[in-house]
């Protein structure tokens, strides 16, 4: 088979199952008849775009939503690290949270939130000492900030 109908089959398999290792993709692909190996897929992988995303629940899998950020994709020691020492407060309004930090700490926050590819949030917003995260429901917004307020 071709390697277009193999990245064609690749985008089947991110839309429809939780894929969060490359050899189980290399599995999936094998039952579709694509006989590949796990290099190859790391390549396909990079040029269709797809990275591994984190949700509200800690959980890991590749997706084409994910943001391609090389580079940029922090851990979760990070993640509380920096939301230790520079969080004040997380409060919530619907799908928006707000999150007040020290002076100057808006925007580093800001840049870890986005590094940790939370497809659930759409987007943040950072000034000097706030940030404005907008989720994309009210529900993954709560569990954001459970998940926030824990560090």
């Amino acid at each position: 088979m071709s390697r277009r109908e193999r990245l064609k089959a690749i985008k089947e398999l991110m839309e429809s199952k939780k894929i969060s290792s490359q050899e189980e993709l290399v599995k999936e692909l094998k039952e579709r008849g694509f006989n590949t190996t796990q290099s190859t897929i790391s390549r396909d992988l990079y040029d269709l775009r797809i990275t591994k995303v984190r949700n509200h629940l800690g959980e890991e899998y590749y997706s084409p939503e994910g943001r391609f950020k090389r580079d940029s994709i922090f851990d979760l020691e990070k993640f509380t690290s920096k939301f230790r020492s520079s969080v004040l407060s997380v409060m919530q309004a619907k799908n928006i949270l707000v999150i007040k930090t020290y002076p100057g700490e808006a925007q580093g926050t800001a840049a870890v939130i986005d590094g940790m590819n939370f497809v659930e949030i759409l987007g943040t917003v950072a000034g000097d000492d706030t940030i404005i995260s907008i989720s994309d429901s009210e529900e993954h917004a709560g569990s954001i900030k459970e998940l926030m307020e824990k560090q």
